[in-house]
């Protein structure tokens, strides 16, 4: 609930504090003194859309800000610590919550939810679980059959709740499993030919069968192969240099010999014993490097033109592959996952089957669902409509006759259902919709009937009326007063109002205070007690707070509110 708001240099207001808390809240005051800037400010802190033009003349911007007393956990709390903001504990499980809203004159503003800056859309979430804003524009939420609809889910409770949620379930599985249908069958040619081109890669790849790294491999032969006559020139010249077999000196001969003159003194010595040990390594590794070069030039030898042609062809091969995939390792990655992406578009046909089976299953089970939903609505359907039609008869429209119609639909994720409120004001009256068929006085009681009723089965922690009783007087007035105090027995209730017959019945009452300085008019609102009260009450009744009779009256209906 709000506890407090505070208002500065909005419309004419300059700065007022309204000290709101709990129970029914009347707000009253001279025509143009600003009651509406009192709805203005708070739609301000529920999100709503700043308008600069709403910045009292000469200043520079204009500001709102709020305190709601709320669940020290919760949505509203959690949603606030998301934002980055937090709630003030006060004990009891409850806390505050300081929210804020500024418009300047050229446009811009600023919000702040617990403590941090934060955009206005946060206010519009927190908005739902806060207050809900009966305004003159829109005196009914029901204007829509959306709106018709949620009301009477509201009023439903638990049976519709549960209803609709196995509902939502339902329509859930089968919108996914039609949405998997309709796109496998649309796309039912394209995957074919993908599966054709998919085939045909694998045979490609498997006809190749290529190896990773082959085509760094291939490279390195093919420049060996182009390069063979010179490679032997140099192998053949090392290896007579190593190794000769027509006599001529070599190094394995020469080292031998070095070897063997060093043995024969080596025992005299031992440094010469080191060095010899040196030369007979160095006549092993001549040896080897001679074995090694015989061994190249005989697989050189091997090697020729016909290898060079196999190795070209095979590195054209592979270089058709790089083209068509973009590299050997994608073409092997393509060969391993395409298998199983063939078997899956190979099985289009068993897949649309099984699907086509899942999906007339979940039509079965969302029929089910939809009949229940249907069913429970239209036994609340009934409670509510009687429910309200009682409350009319209090509001003086005693022939009135409320009814809820619930009518088959279009399919959507809340129900194959149409809500339509109809009200025939009169009998022999054909029921209408109410929106149409209603005037702007029993829309307004047709509005606050439908809030009572629903209000005993699903609380709204806050309502805003602003001049529920446009177009209403008299006996009906008493009764919008006396249903707005019921009200406030489970909710807190705000109201703008201009007759007294209604602000007879609140718990607190606010005036805003006209004044004039000879330049700008400011207001200020100022909370009645007492003779005040009694005065305001009078005016409201007569337009003189001084009329002896007028007040008598005004008593008169305080006591009547006092005693409801």
């Amino acid at each position: 609930m709000i506890e407090e708001m505070r208002l500065r240099d909005l419309g004419v207001i300059a700065d007022a504090t309204l000290p709101i808390g709990r129970g029914f809240t009347a707000i009253t005051g001279e025509t143009g003194a600003g009651k509406t800037m009192v709805v203005t400010g708070l739609g301000l802190l529920l999100g709503q859309r700043a308008d600069s033009g709403a910045v009292r003349k000469g200043a520079a911007q204009a500001a709102v800000e709020g305190v709601w007393l709320v669940p020290e956990e919760g949505v509203v709390a959690a949603r606030v610590r998301e934002a980055g903001g937090d709630v003030e504990p006060v004990g009891g499980g409850s806390a505050e919550l300081y929210l804020g809203r500024t418009v300047s004159s050229e446009g811009r503003g600023r919000a702040t939810v617990g403590g941090r800056t934060a955009p206005a859309g946060v206010l519009a979430d927190l908005a739902d679980d806060l207050v809900v804003v009966h305004g003159q524009s829109d005196q009914l939420r029901l204007k829509s059959s959306s709106a018709q609809r949620e009301a009477l889910d509201r009023f439903g409770g638990e049976p519709v709740g549960a209803a609709r949620t196995a509902y939502r379930a339902a329509w859930d599985v089968w919108r996914r499993l039609d949405a998997e249908l309709t796109t496998l069958t649309a796309d039912r040619d394209e995957r074919a030919r993908e599966a054709e081109r998919l085939r045909a890669a694998i045979a490609e790849i498997e006809a190749v069968a290529p190896v990773a790294g082959e085509e760094e491999e291939l490279a390195r032969r093919a420049e060996r192969l182009a390069n063979a006559e010179d490679l032997r020139v140099a192998a053949v010249t090392a290896h007579a240099a190593l190794s000769s077999e027509d006599g001529a000196p070599d190094v394995v001969t020469l080292l031998a010999e070095a070897r063997r003159a060093l043995e024969r003194i080596s025992g005299s010595d031992e440094a010469l014993a080191e060095i010899g040990a040196l030369v007979t390594d160095l006549g092993y590794r001549a040896t080897d490097a001679s074995v090694a070069l015989s061994g190249y030039l005989a697989d050189l030898d091997e090697s020729g033109p016909h290898e060079l042609a196999a190795v070209d062809e095979r590195r054209g091969v592979i270089a058709g592959l790089v083209r068509a995939h973009g590299s050997v390792d994608a073409a092997i990655s393509l060969l391993e996952t395409g298998s199983a992406r063939l078997v899956e578009l190979d099985d289009d046909g068993d897949r649309l089957q099984r699907l086509e089976t899942q999906r007339d299953a979940a039509a079965a089970e969302l029929d089910a669902a939809a009949e229940a939903l249907t069913a429970a609505r239209r036994e609340a359907a009934e409670r509510l409509s009687a429910a309200v039609t009682e409350e009319l008869h209090a509001l003086a429209l005693p022939d009135a006759r409320l009814s809820v119609d619930v009518a088959p639909a279009t399919p959507a994720g809340h129900g194959r259902d149409e809500v339509a409120i109809l009200l025939a004001p009169h009998p022999g009256a054909d029921p209408r919709p109410v929106s149409r068929g209603a005037s702007g006085g029993e829309l307004s009681r047709v509005m606050l009937a439908i809030e009572v009723v629903i209000a005993g089965v699903d609380p709204v922690p806050t309502f805003v009326f602003d001049e529920v009783d446009a177009g209403i007087g008299g006996a009906a007035a008493i009764e919008v007063g006396r249903r707005l105090a019921r009200l406030a027995e489970s909710s807190q209730v705000i109201a703008v109002t201009h007759l007294a017959q209604v602000a007879a019945f609140a718990g607190n009452h606010l005036t805003v205070v006209k004044g004039n300085d000879g330049a700008v008019t400011a207001s200020s609102v100022r909370r009645l007690d007492g003779a005040e009260r009694e005065a305001e009450m009078a005016r409201l009744l007569s337009g003189l707070s001084d009329s002896d009779a007028a007040l008598t009256h005004a008593r008169e209906l305080l006591e009547t509110g006092r005693s409801r």
